[in-house]
């Protein structure tokens, strides 16, 4: 098999780009793996005393599943988690970061049985028709990893398109870039476990995780040692209550005959069973001649409408069927027969409602226009008969395809009534007599506040609604009236009149059921398409499932939510949402591979069951399996001793098991590993997950262990896109693990993904950004390598200068602030100031220092810290300058966090005073320049002013004095500086006008001044805080420039420059002509202004 790709090669090739930074850094890696893996650098052990706060660091990542390479999405999430270990690792940590491989479930299984089916329809290898298409490229697969991205055009081969637009699975494999002989062997699912899982753990050594991979592990059977894991587990919940069998409503999947949980699905995740009641409309007789077949004196014929609102029924005017729609009548049991669409038939017959089980029975097809006119008797309706009309805008992937008409409560209803009674035409159009129409009036039957009892007639009358065809108003109209309808109605007819309408609508409902006049559906809120591909229906199963949502167990799992660190406000919302809802949920499967469960052994643990407890398995594993990550090497213990006694005294503090043969010292050490390292302190995920998987962790640790062990953090991530799109393998905008770090290489990779995005919305990774790592990592390495071979030239001795100080500070800065950022796991930030800003801060040194130099040992300070802050995110770098560059003993990964003093902030101030006043300063040069070359030209007596003929002067005015000063007096007694609020307007204009500037007799002229400035400080203040409003800078002015003349001579070209203070008469004298200048640009705080004169 050939697993390199061609990808970087062509490109190379089609673009006659070097590559040549990028292999320095490939080349690089490597060496750096080699070094790491001499040094077994990951391997942690656990401490003989349990930890102290900070001491340890595990971490985890949810195992991905084993159909497939990894691509960008997994590196993604998984660079937060290994960021994280990373910088507890520098920090001095112990720390474990371990890693396995998903294989549970239906997906590996069903792919596996596709390419047999293709075998057996199209041979061995499979010959499929030939594209349609002029190019013969292959069709855009489900996966396109190993291939290079731009040859998928999205094209389909004729049997492509006849099976739908499905891609074949033999296709899928040919594009990992297997050959036919080996794809044959993918038949056997077992292969698949054996083939993705090493390449994966290839591909995560490459890209440079800190993983300890004697722990790793498959799951499934296939590892007996896991096996025994889960079953202890799913015994332990069924002995406590939490597993129970039940008969319930679940999405399930017919090709595969077994419920379809979220990770079995292609589409529809998350989404759940949306259960109605079918409410039974008898069709009166005499029948048409379309019906007559159905007439049997033994049945009954009904339309059947699923609704949510069964208490309206009360109001009925009329049903409303899809003119153009298909339906059928469905033999249902002895005595009824169903008028529905298929799609409703399918699910009942799921549901125990088919005259043959899990299958339909249609006695007749029928199409919407066959039922319009139909007489109907139907349940509470006050009409003793209604008529089937016609509904343009039914839909018929959501419930029956007949829906009840109650025009006082739904716009819907109210707009389409109103049409056909006021359109003959219309009436005409589908054959519809008056009788059928006219006759029918709004019954009110509902009471809701400001809508009265015909809330559907007010509202579409309030927003103007003219017609059933004006969508975007009548959903408005249904989301001003529904939820209140329901929330605030009260009941004006039937048994129930005067009560709620929450408290009427399940005593109806029950009514309904109870005497036959309506039964209960279900189907799944949105469409879901199994792995197979077929779309899911709702089945009534009798299967094995977890409690979750059981009130007592919830409380604990809430418990445990409120003492963890999430790192944002949505992801607990998502949780806290998570928990209201989620219910009962099927653990056992018929179809897959996965542990048996142990009292059923026809089923199998599903796969988010068998994956909520196993980081605690991670514990221990390198001493059951010894790096064997399928658990068939085994030590001094064979699987069969893993009892469940064992695994009680491991995890739950249970007795010593006695009737072990296991050696004590090898159960103690078990043990000890286990109380070292739990509880784990992070797991990683993308957000999708907070509804099944992590919520599932929360409640199985708190069933299963004891409070010191609950997890103490998740943090979770959005989805990832590439280059501001959508990563989607059929548009080829997608890259493996291996192929982003073929093309960038994993260091460059890892810095695109560090600035991709933090939050929990959806990320980006941008190639140009990966491209800009490749540059500069090899461009700081080159930096180095040319100040290292000129040493001998840098300044020597204690740092002494402006200069010197200031970038030493900045180095302290970017200590304090980038370790901050990493420990809130803010690695966009941690880039920012652990590189770009200190990278930035060393330029500027550079320049400053002129011809004096740089310190040597401020130059050796900045590469051993720069290369320690960027050690997390960009290690094989940081090992290479660590060992090869700065000669240092040990690895850059264990260098421990870097010293530093405490920042001085008034010296950062001062010197962006400095950097923004000489920004300043060459503007004004300029526009002085500029200003009188303009003068010139119109012959004005002006000398024409270049930069080496003119001297500087500038004139600093260190405080506000007079109604500038009284301004900000005001001002600092109406703020508040902790909540960086100010007093209302009124009240700091009340003490304006007390103050001696509203006073004095030019009050009126100063106004005008005065309110610009107290706005301009206002939004200051607010914006950085209170030093705004001081009256004076907190350093010198005139110092800091006089300290740095030099620079800003070399900063504007001028060979003389005076620093002068704008209170000096004798000063502003040199001013000459140009004084008036200071006048018109007066000086402030902070604010400088130059003066520029011939010499």
């Amino acid at each position: 098999m050939n697993y390199s790709y061609s990808l970087l090669h062509d490109m190379a090739t089609d673009s006659g780009k070097s590559f040549a930074r990028r292999d320095r850094l490939l080349e690089i890696e490597a060496k750096a793996r080699t070094w790491w893996e001499e040094s077994d650098v990951f391997k942690a052990e656990a401490g003989e005393k349990p930890p102290e706060q900070g001491e340890k660091f595990f971490g985890n990542f949810p195992f991905p599943y084993m159909n497939g390479y990894l691509h960008l999405g997994h590196a993604f999430s998984l660079s937060k988690l290994e960021f994280a270990a990373a910088y507890h690792r520098l920090r001095g940590a112990n720390v474990l970061l371990p890693f396995g491989f998903h294989c549970t479930g239906m997906p590996i299984k069903a792919s596996a049985d596709k390419l047999a089916r293709e075998i057996k329809m199209f041979g061995e290898p499979p010959v499929f028709d030939k594209e349609v298409e002029e190019e013969e490229e292959q069709p855009a697969a489900e996966d396109t990893s190993g291939a290079p991205p731009d040859k998928f055009k999205g094209k389909k081969s004729k049997a492509a398109a006849k099976s739908g637009g499905q891609v074949f699975q033999w296709e899928i494999m040919r594009s990992f870039g297997l050959s036919d002989s080996e794809i044959s062997e993918f038949q056997n699912p077992e292969q698949w476990l054996k083939f993705f899982p090493p390449l994966a753990k290839e591909d995560l050594k490459a890209f440079g995780l800190g993983c300890d991979w004697r722990r790793s592990f498959v799951t499934t059977e296939i590892n007996p040692f896991f096996d025994s894991f889960v079953k202890w587990q799913m015994r332990k919940l069924k002995a406590m209550g939490k597993i129970i069998k039940d008969v319930r409503y679940t999405i399930y999947s017919p090709l595969d005959d077994q419920p379809c949980a979220d990770h079995d699905r292609a589409t529809g995740e998350g989404v759940q069973p949306q259960d109605y009641t079918l409410i039974k409309m008898e069709v009166l007789p005499p029948f048409s001649s379309k019906l007559k077949p159905l007439a049997d004196k033994n049945k009954k014929l009904f339309l059947v409408a699923a609704t949510l609102r069964p208490e309206t029924m009360y109001g009925q005017t009329n049903a409303w069927v899809l003119p153009d729609g298909k339906y059928g009548a469905y033999e249902i049991n002895d005595t009824d027969v169903f008028i529905l669409t298929e799609r409703a038939a399918l699910n009942l017959a799921y549901q125990n409602f088919s005259k043959i089980p899990k299958k339909t029975s249609c006695l007749l097809e029928l199409t919407g226009s066959d039922l319009i006119g139909l007489p109907l008797k139907s349940p509470l309706s006050f009409n003793e008969v209604i008529y089937a009309l016609p509904m343009l805008t039914i839909l018929t992937d959501k419930g029956t395809g007949i829906v009840t008409s109650v025009p006082s409560d739904a716009p819907d209803d109210y707009m389409a009534l109103h049409d056909l009674k006021a359109k003959p035409a219309l009436r005409a159009k589908f054959g519809v007599k008056d009788e059928w129409v006219l006759p029918f009036d709004i019954v009110p039957i509902i009471n809701i506040p400001e809508f009265g009892d015909k809330s559907a007639e007010k509202v579409c009358l309030d927003l103007k609604i003219k017609s059933q065809n004006e969508k975007d108003k009548l959903a408005e109209a249904k989301r001003l009236t529904y939820l209140r309808g329901f929330t605030e109605g009260t009941m004006l007819v039937g048994e129930h009149a005067g009560k709620k309408v929450q408290e009427a609508k399940p005593l109806l409902r029950s009514m309904f059921i109870e005497t036959g006049q309506a039964i209960m559906y279900s189907e799944p809120e949105k469409r879901v398409m199994s792995r197979s591909g077929d779309e899911c229906v709702v089945a009534l199963t009798d299967q094995w499932y977890i409690t979750y949502g059981e009130e007592e167990w919830r409380k604990l799992a809430e418990e445990c939510l409120s003492n963890m660190n999430l790192y944002s406000d949505e992801t607990r919302h998502g949780f806290e949402h998570t928990l209201s809802w989620l219910n009962q949920w099927a653990c056992s499967r018929s179809f897959g591979l996965g542990t048996r469960i142990p009292w059923d052994p026809q089923f199998l643990v599903e796969s988010l069951s068998d994956s909520t407890i196993y980081m605690a398995y991670y514990t221990v594993a390198h001493l059951l399996h010894e790096g064997d990550m399928y658990g068939k090497t085994t030590g001094p213990i064979e699987p069969g001793q893993m009892t469940d006694e064992v695994w009680e005294f491991i995890f739950c503090d249970g007795p010593h098991p006695k009737s072990s043969d296991i050696p004590s010292s090898i159960l103690n050490k078990m043990k000890q590993e286990f109380e070292y390292w739990y509880p784990f302190d992070l797991r990683v995920s993308g957000k999708d997950l907070i509804q099944n998987h992590l919520t599932f962790c929360i409640y199985n640790h708190t069933a299963i262990m004891s409070k010191q062990h609950w997890p103490r953090g998740f943090r979770c991530n959005g989805h990832i896109m590439l280059n501001s799109e959508k990563m989607s393998k059929s548009t080829g905008n997608f890259r493996t693990l291996k192929q982003a770090i073929e093309e960038f290489s994993a260091d460059a990779t890892r810095f695109s993904l560090a600035d991709a995005g933090d939050g929990v919305d959806d990320a980006n990774f941008v190639f140009d950004t990966a491209n800009t790592g490749i540059l500069r990592l090899t461009k700081e390495i080159s930096w180095m390598e040319e100040v290292l071979a000129a040493e001998s030239s840098l300044r020597t001795g204690p740092a002494s200068t402006y200069a010197d100080r200031v970038f030493e500070n900045e180095i302290n800065i970017a200590v304090k602030m980038t370790e901050q950022n990493y420990a809130n796991y803010m690695f966009r930030e941690a880039l920012k100031t652990g590189f770009y800003d200190l990278q930035a801060a060393r330029d500027e040194y550079r320049f400053s220092c002129g011809a004096g130099g740089m310190n040597r040992d401020l130059v050796w300070r900045f590469m051993d810290v720069q290369t320690r802050l960027i050690t997390p995110i960009c290690p094989h770098y940081a090992e290479y300058v660590w060992r090869e560059l700065l000669k240092k003993d040990g690895l850059a990964v264990k260098a421990g966090w870097p010293a530093a003093g405490t920042p001085d902030l008034t010296l950062k101030s001062a010197n962006k005073y400095l950097q923004d006043s000489i920004v300043l300063m060459r503007k004004l040069l300029q526009k002085q320049i500029l200003g009188s070359k303009k003068a010139n030209k119109k012959g004005a007596p002006v000398a024409t002013l270049t930069e080496d003929k003119l001297k500087g002067l500038v004139y600093v005015n260190e405080q506000f004095e007079g109604w500038k000063a009284e301004c900000l007096k005001i001002l600092q007694s109406k703020f508040d500086s902790k909540s960086r609020t100010f007093a209302p307007d009124g009240e700091i204009m009340e003490a304006f006008q007390k103050s001696s500037v509203g006073q004095a007799t030019n009050f009126k002229q100063t106004q005008k001044l005065c309110m610009p400035f107290l706005r301009f400080k206002k939004d200051e203040a607010i914006t950085i805080g209170p030093h705004a409003l001081d009256l004076k800078l907190p350093f010198g002015e005139i110092d800091v420039l006089q300290e740095n003349l030099d620079l800003i001579k070399r900063q504007l070209g001028l060979e003389e420059v005076e620093i002068l203070s704008a209170a000096d008469p004798d000063a502003v004298a040199k001013a000459g002509s140009l004084a008036s200048l200071l006048s018109q640009n007066p000086p402030s705080p902070g604010n400088p202004t130059a003066i520029f004169l011939s010499r």
